[in-house]
């Protein structure tokens, strides 16, 4: 084991759905960020494209929505310049090296139901990560991924699998509170036609799964259980 995690935080875009930037949300990343090092892991945080990163606003708890106003981890990491910094400049996926992890996290935001589709060097990634055996997790809209993999005998990664994500209830939700339609699509409703059984908690309630060596999160309130579902994984293999 090397005792080095990946997060993939999502490049910034534009929804077409209501004309906002969009990009990861900040607790899915500081969340899994706190556990992990304080388990005593590495973790880089990359992204897609590389470079910079941006949060969606209302992920910030100093945002005027109030969305993130609960979110005292993110409050304390916003004013941690070193960890900042690693946000600035993040290597691409195509510039890492799958065997130098023990595990990867697919961090959500409004961004990957916009950049996902046809990313085939995040997909590819994604796959290949997962038929090594190794812990491979998506979290909140971040499992916006597995919508696109298939693995190399031909099904889709999520048949037949446990799994979780932004769920339709949540999104109604969020389509309340922004008083338009958000997403342009359901992760919920995508997966499910895929085959996969999907499990899910109340609305906004920290909740995760794990298939074998999939571990899915719900939400940004899944940060914490999702990173240490991860830990017991990686545990059990030591």
């Amino acid at each position: 084991m090397k005792n080095h995690i990946l997060i993939i935080a999502a490049n910034s875009a534009t929804s077409t759905t209501t004309g906002w930037p969009v990009g990861y949300w900040l607790s899915e990343v500081t969340h899994p960020y706190e556990v992990f090092t304080k388990a005593g892991y590495k973790v880089t945080i990359a992204s897609p494209k590389g470079g910079k990163v941006e949060m969606d606003a209302m992920s910030n708890p100093n945002h005027e929505s109030g969305r993130s106003a609960w979110d005292t981890v993110s409050k304390e990491y916003l004013e941690n310049k070193p960890f900042m910094d690693l946000l600035e400049n993040t290597p691409s996926i195509k510039d890492v090296s799958i065997e130098d992890y023990d595990s990867i996290v697919v961090a959500g935001g409004m961004s990957p139901l916009f950049t996902f589709d046809g990313d085939m060097e995040l997909v590819n990634f994604f796959k290949k990560f997962y038929e090594t055996g190794k812990v491979t997790s998506a979290l909140c809209h971040g499992s916006a991924i597995l919508r696109y993999v298939t693995l190399s005998d031909g099904t889709p990664l999520v048949k037949g699998k446990n799994v979780t994500g932004f769920t339709n209830g949540e999104e109604d939700d969020s389509d309340t509170f922004a008083g338009t339609k958000v997403m342009p699509w359901r992760i919920e409703d995508e997966l499910i036609k895929l085959g996969a059984n999907f499990e899910k908690a109340d609305n906004w309630h920290p909740f995760a799964t794990v298939d074998d060596n999939l571990v899915t999160g719900q939400q940004n309130m899944s940060g914490e259980i999702t990173a240490q579902k991860i830990i017991e994984e990686l545990n059990k293999r030591k």
